[in-house]
């Protein structure tokens, strides 16, 4: 690799972190004024113009607010775990492709005597490119961040934070699951792990016209492993004072904040790349239409619409008991992957058309609710 190839990535490193950083500043403002447009009110409109500024003062407000670590803590923990939460989320990012990349035939490596111009051509939007094992990279690096959170909860010395640790073991573990098997389809389809991949794989049509289930599995998945509303267990600030963060203040606060605002950033991302054909959008953007900029904007507008998505649901469905959320997970999320996979193995295998996942995929989907209200019925029946 010579000094450019070095440099371009180490510059491409350097504002893919400063635009996370500033993004998950203004997201917060975001979520203020979705929450405020909900509930009919203004939301912050005092620092600078239409509340603008705000998100900075507040960041400057926490940077010097009082560093307190609680007596009787274990202070190695209790420090880490703010750090590996921020620390493997940013890790995800690493291989999610934010705009067009260029797959070379031989699918090698860069070549190094490439020039400025040459290399400016073949720009590859994202940090790692030609990551044969992207989706398994991303899987495996996220499910490092419950580590942070149970960590923080037993190193606190709280009980209230313990068992907002505890919450999230099982919760984390279990939506795991389905969140995985959810994509496997998606994989089979493909032939590759390489996100690129599947980027490109859906010139022909988007995955969410064949695979509307998986979708759907894998979106409420990602709520679960994202701590977002209705599934925000871990938290529950009304039983747990403020979960598994409760005994965290100032800059550690902020990297719990953080990790959690590029989670959701990062998820969005993959229900555009997994799901809705990346940066490709009929007429605009194709592999023979459309500029670089013109493909970069659309992924960006994807991905805002996914985050939008995110802020609604939080004041449109509210919090599931826990054992309403593990019901869900492991009799609802899970059977419905199994089966909606061996369907897609299936008919890969006999050579069908792909369209006959999409009645599939409905028919699994109300098939699962006539089951859940039967169920329900038999229930209240059984009842003394």
């Amino acid at each position: 690799m010579n000094g450019f190839s070095i440099w371009y990535t180490l510059i491409t490193i350097v504002a893919v972190m400063a635009v996370i950083l500033g993004g998950a500043l203004y997201l917060v403002l975001l979520e203020r004024k979705v929450s405020a447009w909900v509930q009919d009110r203004l939301g912050p409109n005092r620092v600078g113009k239409f509340g603008l500024i705000q998100p900075i003062a507040d960041a400057l407000k926490l940077l010097f607010k009082e560093d307190l670590i609680p007596a009787r803590v274990d202070r190695v923990l209790f420090l880490a775990a703010p750090a590996i939460a921020v620390t493997t989320a940013m890790m995800a990012f690493a291989v999610i492709p934010f705009g067009r990349t260029t797959l070379p035939p031989s699918w090698g490596n860069v070549p190094d005597h490439q020039t400025l111009e040459q290399y400016l051509q073949t720009y590859q939007f994202m940090i790692a490119p030609r990551v044969d094992i992207g989706i398994v990279f991303v899987f495996a690096v996220t499910s490092l961040a419950v580590y942070a959170i149970i960590l923080s909860g037993w190193s606190s010395n709280s009980k209230y934070s313990f068992i907002g640790g505890l919450r999230s073991s099982a919760q984390f573990v279990s939506y795991e699951i389905p969140m995985g098997m959810s994509i496997l389809g998606v994989v089979l389809m493909t032939g590759s792990l390489n996100l690129e991949r599947i980027i490109e794989h859906q010139t022909t049509g988007w995955n969410i016209l064949f695979q509307p289930l998986a979708f759907l599995i894998f979106m409420v998945s990602a709520f679960a492993e994202c701590n977002r509303l209705p599934f925000d267990l871990p938290e529950a600030e009304q039983e747990l004072v403020g979960g598994y963060h409760t005994e965290y203040s100032g800059l550690k606060f902020v990297f719990f904040y953080l990790a959690e605002y590029t989670n959701l950033v990062t998820t969005s991302f993959l229900f555009v790349i997994l799901f809705f054909g990346g940066w490709h959008f009929p007429l605009i953007a194709t592999p023979g239409e459309g500029g670089v900029i013109v493909k970069l904007m659309v992924m960006a507008v994807k991905v805002l619409f996914f985050v939008f998505f995110y802020l609604l649901i939080r004041w449109t469905i509210p919090r599931f008991r826990f054992d309403q959320l593990m019901s869900l997970a492991w009799k609802g999320l899970i059977p419905l992957a199994l089966v909606n996979l061996a369907g897609v193995m299936v008919i890969k295998q006999l050579g069908w058309s792909l369209w006959l996942l999409l009645p599939l995929s409905i028919g699994l989907f109300f098939g699962a609710i006539l089951l859940a209200v039967s169920d329900r019925r038999q229930l209240r029946v059984n009842q003394p």
